[in-house]
């Protein structure tokens, strides 16, 4: 985990990398779970044997679900001392490169593409490149943008 002792501080550190997530599975159970919440019952993320039958595969995790796991592998890499507020304010430029099987392992790289301080507010741009492991190709690339207020 790294840690910024101040939004100036990690202002100061665009254009570089931030940190690297943890690993997350990304088993059956989860996407069970991310398809109950959702109401997406694709049957390419809930249905085994379907896959099985007629992919030659196991199934998939939804996009959205390996996107919306961004928001805990960033708390889980940096955290910005003082900070009193933190705000999803949204991503841009999110492309899926490539499926994320049931049973493998995602983590995020986060670059600090830009950062604008004003005031008690930073506003941060991320690049979150998230990587299955074992795999050369990423499951996703998205620029999200975090509101940080002290």
């Amino acid at each position: 985990m790294r840690v910024f002792e101040s939004l100036d501080q990690m202002a100061a550190s665009a254009g570089t990398e931030i940190g690297v997530s943890p690993w997350i599975d990304i088993d059956q159970e989860r996407i069970d779970a991310f398809a109950g919440a959702t109401g997406d019952h694709q049957w390419i993320h809930v249905d085994p044997a379907r896959c099985q039958r007629e992919l030659g595969t196991g199934t998939i995790a939804h996009g959205y679900l390996t996107l919306s796991l961004l928001a805990s592998m960033s708390q889980a890499t940096y955290r910005i001392e003082g900070v009193k507020r933190a705000i999803n304010y949204g991503s841009d430029k999110v492309r899926f490169l490539a499926p994320v099987p049931a049973g493998s392992r995602v983590r995020a790289r986060l670059d600090l593409v830009e950062a604008d301080r004003r005031d008690n507010l930073l506003k941060i741009l991320t690049r979150a490149t998230m990587e299955i492991e074992g795999s050369g190709k990423p499951a996703l690339i998205a620029e999200v943008l975090t509101l940080f207020y002290n």
